[in-house]
């Protein structure tokens, strides 16, 4: 009726704007992002295994094969194994940047920012936290508190827990381990639903003490099913945050490596099965990068994407991933 009774069209036209302009603000949702790693889970076990909730959130999103290990025989090759690929993923650089070879991470190169700092240093406000099996990953991996490794960068913590042993006693079949993701899962899943982060780490390690346990065969399966129903907790969290609040979550989980051919209960070379992963996400903004073999290193810059975060010119220009996303 208003727009009716202009006769100017000067004004009609800046209403017009003005009304298009309001309404992206009031609908535009809040990007919130959360990464998981299922440790040492090689694709083709994954493949050939019933995933019902991955299969949900590739179908939102997609699935593709990926790759660890940097490029062979190039200065980037580096062992296929957990501490080198985790952090792969929080620095999208390959070890001879951020200088983790070994699970003992004895020398980081904080140099190479973490994506939590990439979202602190933009913005402090930003809420973040971890849930994790290995406390390594908080302390040295992230290195969060200490001053070189950008100071604390988390918001909320829940790790440690592997430390505790009257707690969680330790046994030769690291069943512990199965009981302490289920402890992480189930906070991971309160937390994001109560809380709603803007960026998350879940990482999750029993699939690979079975790997190196019992190598190929029905207990990898049903260790990789029953992570399969873990992550079906925290998606159903992620969801129920999107139905109650203007926010657009990016889920992406992924491996840290294969398993070698021969068992599979080792890893840690060049083969191709140690060295092939996967990513599956609910991004629905999937350009053709992701379908021709990301590389782990390609995961932060993706979520940076989604998360809008301005990284520093001579930060970006260190990461050797590029965005999966547009």
């Amino acid at each position: 009726m208003m727009i009716q009774q202009i006769g100017n069209r000067g004004c009609l036209t800046a209403i017009l704007l003005i009304a298009v302009w309001s309404s992206s603000t009031v609908f535009a949702k809040s990007p919130a992002a959360i990464f998981i790693i299922v440790d040492g889970i090689p694709a083709d076990v994954l493949e050939n295994t019933s995933t019902p909730v991955l299969d949900s959130i590739a179908g939102k999103g997609g699935y593709t094969r990926a790759y660890v290990g940097g490029e062979i025989g190039g200065e980037s090759q580096s062992p296929t194994s957990s501490a080198i690929g985790y952090n792969n993923l929080l620095t999208g650089t390959w070890a001879n940047k951020h200088n983790v070879y070994d699970n003992q991470v004895n020398a980081p190169n904080y140099a190479y920012w973490d994506i939590f700092r990439m979202a602190k240093e933009q913005d402090p406000t930003l809420q973040t936290a971890i849930f994790s099996t290995w406390t390594d990953n908080r302390t040295k991996l992230i290195g969060d508190g200490l001053k070189e490794a950008g100071g604390n960068k988390l918001d909320y913590v829940f790790d440690g827990f592997e430390l505790n042993v009257e707690r969680f006693p330790h046994d030769l079949q690291e069943n512990y381990i199965r009981a302490i993701d289920d402890l992480v899962t189930d906070e991971a899943a309160r937390y994001v639903e109560s809380n709603g982060p803007d960026l998350s780490w879940v990482y999750l390690e029993y699939t690979d003490a079975v790997g190196h346990n019992y190598g190929d065969g029905p207990e990898m399966t049903a260790a990789v099913q029953y992570m399969d129903g873990q992550i079906g907790k925290i998606w159903s969290a992620v969801q129920k945050r999107q139905q109650a609040y203007d926010e657009e979550w990016m889920i992406v989980i992924t491996t840290d490596h294969g398993r070698d051919a021969k068992t599979g209960q080792d890893h840690g070379n060049q083969s191709e099965r140690e060295r092939t992963t996967w990513i599956v996400t609910n991004s629905d903004d999937l350009n053709e990068r992701y379908y021709q073999t990301p590389a782990i290193v390609d995961i932060l810059p993706s979520i940076a994407a989604h998360l809008k975060l301005e990284i520093p010119e001579n930060i970006r220009n260190q990461l050797d991933g590029q965005s999966f996303i547009d």
